[in-house]
């Protein structure tokens, strides 16, 4: 009985940590495609709406919007490097900060993603000069 019962409590604990690490690496493909200035492949994890705040414009739009709006920020400002240098929260909201170098320019990226049953999704992203 005490056998099953900490056979148990290992196979609760080792997928309570599966379910972090996948957590924390969702933002390894998010940072990519900032990385890359992909705005189609970056809006694969935008949610059906979401807030941006760009340079100080705040928008709650459509993920067909946001695409269009993180495209012509890529053309202004044309990614040269992008790394994460925080990431915090528990799920089902966790966050993420990151810095940008773009357009001969630095940034400092904030990203809110929300896990739900769907996966994944981009709540808010905030891009603000550093």
């Amino acid at each position: 009985m005490k056998r099953t019962i900490l056979l148990l409590a290992i196979a609760i604990l080792s997928l309570n940590c599966s379910f972090a690490q996948k957590q924390a690496d969702v933002f390894v493909p998010i940072g990519k495609y900032i990385q890359l200035g992909d705005a189609e492949k970056l809006s694969a994890w935008f949610a059906g709406n979401l807030e941006l705040d760009i340079l100080g414009s705040v928008s709650a739009c459509s993920k067909v919007q946001a695409t269009q709006i993180m495209k012509d920020f890529f053309v202004n400002y044309t990614p040269k490097s992008f790394s994460i240098v925080h990431k915090s929260g528990k799920a089902p909201l966790t966050y993420a900060i990151g810095s940008l170098s773009a357009g001969g320019e630095k940034f400092r990226i904030t990203l809110f993603v929300m896990t739900e049953e769907k996966g994944n999704q981009i709540q808010q992203l905030r891009i603000e000069r550093e």
